[in-house]
């Protein structure tokens, strides 16, 4: 419906609602690929690896080498005993990024990085929670090696990523995930002072 000729109405549902609709579906996408090919890889490493033969890609760059990490994200934090508790901060913070990504994203590149965080934090959640030796202490897949560097998987670069992300947003250019800071309110301006009545020469 036209008020006029070249003027559209348009109601609410295009404004503010309508993008932070956008802005999820392209959070979701990002996180279900980025899971998707983590676990696809995970598996891949598992059915053509040999635990203890890396397997040279590119020279003495990369190499992928099959291991089973109980630690944290790059093989840190090993040793059993606090697996449970990876599993239960992974738990807390992948419900901590929905509920954030609902309740506030409204950016895209908030949205594109929240995506990464959730499918490194789910990547590697699955692993604990589906894997030898049984849950919720299950040991995650790493496979891919850089000289002098942990051996770690596409879940712990989703991570990686997303710190990166979100420090470039946050801090360097200083976005909200809301998209932009609320504007200040105009200040009123102050009353103007009344000028003084011009007299005659006679004071009049």
């Amino acid at each position: 419906m036209q008020e006029a000729r070249g003027t559209t109405l348009t109601t609410d549902s295009d404004g503010p609602q309508r993008t932070g609709i956008d802005r999820r579906l392209l959070w979701a996408l990002v996180a279900v690929v980025g899971w998707v090919v983590d676990q696809v890889t995970k598996h891949l490493a598992v059915t053509r690896l040999e635990p203890g033969e890396p397997v040279s890609v590119l020279g003495p760059v990369l190499h992928l080498q099959l291991v089973f990490n109980d630690g944290a994200a790059f093989s840190l934090g090993g040793g059993g005993q606090l697996t449970g508790l990876f599993t239960a901060f992974s738990s807390i913070a992948g419900l901590v990024v929905i509920w954030f990504v609902f309740a506030r994203l409204r950016h895209r590149g908030w949205a594109f990085v929240l995506g990464l965080l959730a499918a490194g934090i789910f990547g590697n959640l699955t692993d604990r929670l589906l894997r030898a030796p049984g849950f919720p202490v299950g040991h995650v897949i790493d496979f891919l090696q850089l000289p002098y560097w942990p051996i770690f998987n596409v879940a712990d670069i989703c991570v990686t990523s997303a710190a990166v992300g979100i420090i470039w947003l946050a801090v360097i250019k200083d976005i909200p995930p809301q998209g932009r800071r609320p504007e200040p309110e105009p200040a009123e301006p102050e009353p103007a002072e009344p000028e003084p009545a011009e007299t005659d020469e006679e004071g009049r």
